[in-house]
């Protein structure tokens, strides 16, 4: 449980920042890379021989970093449409390298063994976690977290252009990197434990800013509070809805995309009423010029 909730804090606090910062809300750590990154980087460890937990949460974090770093490296490099499309294509070459890295490491790895361990790693789920990954992952994780609410109020400011950023007195480059890196990590660390369990990092976002507002202040702490109490439900029902237990990637994949599928179909925004003619409305921006709306 208390795995679960970290996992879930960090997916969700992790997406949101990550979002902010990128002016992207399609990223999530799986999409940047960061989660396959941090599944190669374990599975390597694994495939090593590592016995303990904290080369398997090293390798991973190592990992998690370099596919971070390199997704953002091709979106400069891709001259083809906007920086969200472009960051999105750099987020789907990194994650399509890791796993074919894993993949070589899988057909190398022993079937009887290493094979079988990475494969139930790679579906997602917390049935092998105990006192000693709680007491090697938490206090880094809520490290981690306790900076994102520290800068929750700053984080308002990186959505702005950075000169606006810097006359109001912070230093964006600066604090891009060190939440940046605390999410990186934060996540890095609960996958090497758990696993690859999508989604969380998309969705609680997203429904936060539905429930709380676009403010920071109030969005982050509630993408926090969002992911953690999700992902202890999700866990809850892989655990009960069969007699063996379902792996939690797979709920969270199969539940995630039916949420986002609502949230992005439900136009509740304020222009929407739902009716097709109050679409075309809000769509047009003729007549929201003629209306005054900006």
């Amino acid at each position: 449980m208390i795995v679960a909730l970290l996992l879930g804090a960090s997916l969700g606090g992790g997406g949101l920042v990550m979002q902010t910062i990128m002016a992207n809300p399609l990223v999530e750590p799986g999409f940047l890379g960061v989660s396959q990154g941090a599944a190669f980087g374990a599975a390597l460890a694994i495939m090593a021989g590592a016995s303990s937990i904290f080369p398997i949460q090293l390798s991973a974090v190592v990992f998690a970093i370099m596919g971070l770093a390199f997704s953002y490296f091709v979106a400069k490099r891709l001259t083809f449409g906007g920086w969200i499309l472009r960051l999105l294509l750099a987020g789907i070459i990194t994650s399509a390298l890791f796993t074919a890295g894993i993949g070589v490491i899988k057909s190398l790895a022993d079937p009887m063994k290493e094979l079988q361990e990475i494969t139930f790693w790679m579906m997602g789920g917390l049935w092998g976690v105990g006192w000693k990954e709680v007491l090697w992952t938490s206090p880094v994780v809520l490290l981690c977290l306790s900076v994102f609410w520290v800068f929750r109020w700053r984080i308002n400011l990186l959505s702005l252009d950075d000169r606006i950023s810097f006359s109001l007195g912070t230093s964006p480059e600066k604090l891009k990197v060190i939440l940046l890196v605390c999410a990186v990590i934060a996540v890095a660390l609960v996958i090497s434990v758990s696993g690859l369990v999508g989604w969380i990092g998309l969705i609680a976002p997203h429904l936060a800013r539905r429930i709380f507002g676009a403010d920071t202040r109030y969005s982050l702490p509630g993408a926090v509070y969002l992911g953690a109490c999700g992902t202890l439900i999700f866990d809850d029902l892989a655990r009960t809805i069969m007699m063996n237990e379902i792996p939690l990637g797979i709920i969270t994949s199969s539940f995630g995309a039916l949420i986002f599928l609502i949230i992005m179909t439900g136009r509740t925004g304020k222009y929407s009423t739902g009716r097709k003619s109050d679409r075309k409305t809000a769509d047009n921006p003729d007549q929201r010029w003629k209306r005054g709306e900006r």
